[in-house]
């Protein structure tokens, strides 16, 4: 954890321990916990000299009982996976979200989301649990009618996804509808983690991996109106060790609402430090005022982004061109009916393979239906199938469930899914069924738990052939604590700020 993050850290805990007194001091505080219990099929990674593997009936090589090996270069052993025994972890996370305002400022709050993670199982099975205590995010923030301001470990949303640092960020806005100006800046964090990249748990590559954090920077500008919103975002990164961009990228966002249930939503990217555009999309949607049908239709250009840190940033990723579309109706009261699909195509990648051939276009379907027959019951089902490079996938989807109110809720759920694999050895099959119960005995509390079966073959024509069935059991309490936690007692600077606005 970095040093920011540990004296923001330090602030929300001395802030959280001041004595609630008063109606304008309050905290709210949402504990959420979840212990599973696991069983799967482990493997053990064996090997044979090169001379002892005989030839198999694909035309490979073998192990004399039956396993396909994998031999390389001129290495004298090759190498396999036998099956090995059951393997049980117990992955636990307790996660909290802590919010304490009245602090004798108007406007002034504090704001902490973390969480522990961990393996109570004595072998410590469960990946992803190395980083045990996680701040997520710890600021304060001061909020006007017109003026925001954060200083911590926070997020921000925008085109390019969620963008995670330690440092401070300041927005202003006219009102809920004009104009709208943010910029932030700040120690980054790792994409998609709430470490910094420097962590040792984020350490596949080692000589490849940043020295230091990367330096982030921000600026945002909106216009909302009643027809149109628009929004502009520029985002730099920098590895301040070698004063080198790290990625740099802007966007636009537009959305425009020409009528009633009508509206035409795009976006574009450009990598400034790639020299490329990046992706881009436009859907025109239709959903009828009476709620009874919703339809749309759109174009997409999808390309990803790699930080020029990594080894990928070495390649030249492929696009790949999109058409897409949905519709979902009710000819019937209780009787909801979906269907999307979409088909794509990748841009040639300019290069020559004359031995083998593969595809460069796929398509994703699928259907559903949602049955309500009466406020306690629901019956949910559907259908999805795709085809593309490498893979494809198809299988069926179900659930029924059974709430008579706010205080229990019952559910058996079912599904399939093949995956014949065009670059693998083997294909899968699996049958995954479960059940959950959710008891709720007050608004401040509840209970869930759950229990599901996963049923896989791996359809192989050698002896590696074996099943991965596992099995899941957890159990989740969400806890609610505070004083004056419900929102009318929040502060009306708090009320009045605008929901799903710019970049947070």
């Amino acid at each position: 954890m970095s040093s920011l993050a540990r004296l923001v850290l330090g602030v929300i805990v001395v802030a959280s321990a001041l004595p609630v007194t008063g109606r304008a001091q309050a905290y709210r505080l949402r504990v959420d916990t979840r212990v599973q219990a696991v069983a799967y099929r482990g493997n053990t990674l064996d090997s044979i000299p090169v001379g002892d593997t005989v030839t198999g009936s694909t035309g490979g090589p073998v192990t004399r009982d039956g396993f396909a090996v994998t031999c390389i270069g001129s290495d004298p052993y090759c190498r396999f996976f036998r099956p090995g025994s059951v393997v049980h972890a117990a992955p636990v996370t307790a996660a909290a979200d802590f919010t304490l305002w009245g602090l004798g400022l108007p406007g002034l709050s504090i704001r902490a989301t973390g969480r522990l993670v961990g393996d109570l199982s004595s072998a410590h099975n469960w990946p992803g649990t190395d980083s045990h205590v996680q701040l997520l995010e710890g600021y304060a923030e001061y909020a006007a009618e017109h003026l925001t301001a954060q200083l911590g470990r926070q997020v921000v949303a925008s085109r390019f996804g969620f963008t995670g640092f330690d440092g401070g960020r300041l927005a202003y806005r006219t009102g809920q509808r004009g104009l709208e100006v943010a910029g932030y800046g700040g120690w980054g964090l790792a994409r998609g983690a709430a470490l910094p990249v420097t962590s040792p748990a984020l350490n596949p590559l080692d000589d490849f991996q940043p020295r230091q954090r990367q330096l982030v920077a921000g600026a945002g500008a909106g216009w909302v109106a009643e027809r149109f919103d628009v929004r502009l975002s520029y985002l730099r990164e920098v590895d301040p060790r070698v004063d080198y961009f790290v990625g740099e990228r802007a966007g636009v966002d537009l959305a425009v609402r020409p009528a009633a249930g009508w509206s035409l939503v795009g976006g574009a990217d450009y990598d400034l430090a790639a020299g490329w555009w990046g992706s881009a999309e436009g859907t025109l949607g239709y959903a009828d005022p009476s709620g009874r049908v919703a339809a749309t239709v759109g174009l997409r250009r999808y390309r990803p982004h790699f930080d020029l840190w990594t080894i990928w940033g070495a390649f030249s990723p492929v696009p790949y061109r999109a058409v897409q579309g949905s519709v979902a109706f009710t000819p019937v009261a209780p009787l909801r009916l979906r269907v999307r699909g979409e088909s794509y195509t990748f841009e040639d990648a300019d290069v020559s393979t004359p031995l083998v051939a593969y595809e460069t276009s796929g398509w994703r379907f699928a259907w559903g239906a949602t049955y309500t027959p009466s406020n306690a019951w629901t019956v949910d089902g559907g259908y999805h199938s795709e085809f593309g490079p490498g893979a494809s996938s198809r299988g069926f989807e179900g659930s029924v469930s059974y709430a008579p109110g706010e205080r229990v809720a019952l559910s058996v759920h079912a599904a399939t899914l093949d995956r014949p694999l065009e670059f693998r050895f083997d294909q899968s099959s699996l049958q995954l069924y479960g059940a959950e119960v959710l008891y709720r005995p007050s608004p401040r509390a509840s209970f869930h738990l759950d229990a599901s079966g996963y049923a896989e073959d791996r359809a192989r024509p050698d002896a590696a052939a074996f099943d991965w069935n596992q099995l899941r059991v957890s159990a989740r309490v969400v806890l609610l604590f505070g004083s004056g936690a419900d929102f009318a007692n929040l502060p009306p600077a708090v009320r009045r700020m605008p929901g799903g606005r710019m970049a947070r």
